[in-house]
């Protein structure tokens, strides 16, 4: 690819758009944009376009029109087409019917890890023209954060997820108890009076307990005794191998009696079924098929296989896929609530966290994760997601609809001195969107005073070299004064001037970006983002995409996106 030949047909093509009016920031930003192996170089990408647009803009439009011609144009700037997708078939479809579930605790809002579940079972709803239950499972008192119950839904509807039906397993206690009676009956279930410790020793040595051989006369006793005993004194077991290999699955634990009060139905009841019981008796009863879970729950898979094959009910076909990992990022809800409850974060959508409120909060786009998630799959291999792969998702999104605006960060304010007299007072207009006209222009207006970077303020210092206020003059600076260099870009490469934003003294808004880090970065926006509404997103020229958080009449608060 010649370098030269691409940018000067960008420039051509900017000027025909844009009826002879060709500038350097739309030229760079649509070759960086369509050639992103140029960014590697974006000082030659930046002095070639300078010199480019300077002789494009010197042409009439009958030759910007010809020359563009004779070079045979430009591709539009458009989304590459989409490669083609799909998951894995489902197996074991009967009838054509497949109902899944997502089935979250409420320990707290979503995460990316429930994200997976939650669109994989989406995407497989969609797939097969099936159903999607939502169901809260609450039956451990001692896990459950009230606030959850609001959150949740609240995540789903951001990741545009809307169940064909919803339940709450803290309303179905009567059912688990019903069904645990039935176990009973059959000879699947025993209550189990022995201590803890003791039957571990026995589990672990193979041994059944001698509560094992109990009558289902006798355990019937117990269970209507169940509700006056204290927590620890006995629980229900359901029957397995009690030889099996793995101990975890012998014999396990159907229902144990919590004192703790539930946040949600105080202390109506005592007698809470463990998961892998409401499990089984809900997917059974709401007809779910297809059990979409993390390999994690191999175990349980099994352990609810028992209970399946006592009571005669069709087993579900079970799909466990991979661990998620996310680099540099808390997802454990445990370790991020007692973060906030220690003031090291902020809330629940502190930018450090990978929350769903967290991530919406930065101005991802929930389309990157159902791009990353449904390209994961239901492999088993673990996965880790990389920020990298997020922002490169994102920034192809981002790309096509942002407004770009000049932030500058950690201000310095500037008064240019020895001025000549025709540019005390300038009126620069810039492209809102470079490849989208029909979005209109933002004004700035120079009268002698700007705000520029810190950071380039004191790198100019430092090195002695002009600055260029982008699309404006040169200027020199010192630590006392700033002066007038000249007007042309061609004059600031020559002299290797750093090409930067720059707002208005008069009419720029005061800003604060959160970074990542949930550091913030003061400074001030150019006066036409007086415009932005919450929840927009922007590109901030040379800082970085962001989304749109609070407007005060004190200033604008943005949360960095990524660059």
């Amino acid at each position: 690819m010649d370098i030269e030949e691409t940018i000067y047909k960008y420039a051509l093509s900017n000027a025909v758009e844009h009826g002879n009016n060709c500038q350097t920031g739309s030229v760079i930003g649509m070759v960086m944009s369509k050639h992103p192996e140029m960014r590697k170089d974006p000082k030659t990408v930046s002095q070639l376009a300078g010199q480019f647009v300077a002789k494009v803009n010197a042409m009439s439009p009958e030759e910007q029109q010809s020359e563009l011609d004779k070079l045979g144009g430009v591709e539009k700037h458009k989304r590459a087409p989409e490669k083609p997708k799909g998951l894995p078939e489902l197996e074991n479809i009967k009838d054509g019917n497949v109902k899944l579930r997502f089935a979250p605790n409420p320990s707290g809002p979503l995460h990316i890890g429930h994200a997976r579940a939650a669109i994989l079972n989406l995407l497989y709803q969609k797939k097969y023209n099936g159903k999607l239950v939502l169901r809260i499972e609450d039956t451990d008192p001692k896990r459950v954060e009230p606030d959850a119950y609001k959150a949740i839904p609240e995540d789903l509807a951001w990741l545009g997820i809307e169940a064909d039906e919803a339940y709450i397993q803290s309303d179905r206690l009567e059912i688990y108890y019903e069904y645990a009676q039935k176990a009973i009956e059959c000879g699947a279930a025993y209550m189990c009076t022995c201590d803890g410790g003791d039957f571990k020793k026995l589990k672990d040595n193979c041994e059944p307990c001698p509560c094992r051989d109990n009558t289902v006369e006798e355990n019937l006793a117990l269970w209507n005794k169940f509700p006056e005993m204290e927590e620890g004194e006995a629980v229900l077991r359901v029957k397995t191998d009690i030889k099996h290999k793995n101990p975890a699955i012998r014999d396990w634990v159907a229902m144990r009696i919590v004192t703790q009060e539930h946040p949600r139905i105080g202390n109506k009841y005592k007698i809470y079924p463990m998961m892998n019981f409401s499990v089984t008796v809900d997917d059974h009863l709401m007809g779910i098929t297809h059990v979409l879970r993390g390999k994690d729950h191999l175990a349980n898979s099994e352990k609810q296989s028992y209970l399946y094959k006592h009571f005669d009910w069709e087993i579900p076909e079970f799909i466990h896929y991979g661990r998620l990992k996310m680099d540099d990022v808390e997802l454990s809800t445990s370790k991020a609530r007692a973060g906030i409850e220690d003031g090291t974060y902020t809330g629940w959508d502190d930018p450090r966290l990978g929350t769903i409120k967290a991530i919406a909060r930065r101005g991802i786009k929930k389309e990157v994760l159902y791009e990353l998630i449904e390209e994961i799959g239901t492999k088993q291999a673990d996965a880790t997601i990389s920020w990298k792969k997020i922002y490169g998702l994102n920034r192809n999104i981002m790309e096509e609809e942002t407004n770009r605006y000049f932030f500058i960060p950690e201000a310095v304010e500037i008064d240019v001195n020895d001025l000549p007299e025709d540019k005390n007072e300038l009126i620069l207009e810039r492209e809102l969107h470079y490849n989208e006209p029909e979005k209109g222009f933002r004004t700035l207006k120079f009268t002698g005073s700007a705000y520029i970077p810190k950071d380039d303020y004191d790198k100019a210092i430092n090195n002695s070299k002009p600055l260029r206020l982008m699309d404006l003059i040169n200027v020199n600076v010192t630590e006392d004064s700033c002066t007038y260099d000249s007007e042309s870009l061609e004059e600031a490469q020559s002299k290797h001037a750093s090409i930067i934003q720059w707002s208005p003294i008069e009419g720029s808004v005061k800003a604060t970006v959160v970074m990542p880090d949930n550091t913030k970065v003061n400074g001030f926006i150019e006066p036409d983002s007086k415009d932005v509404r919450v929840d927009d997103m922007v590109q901030l020229e040379r800082f970085g995409f962001a989304r749109v958080d609070n407007i005060t009449k004190e200033g604008i608060t943005f949360y960095y996106t990524h660059n």
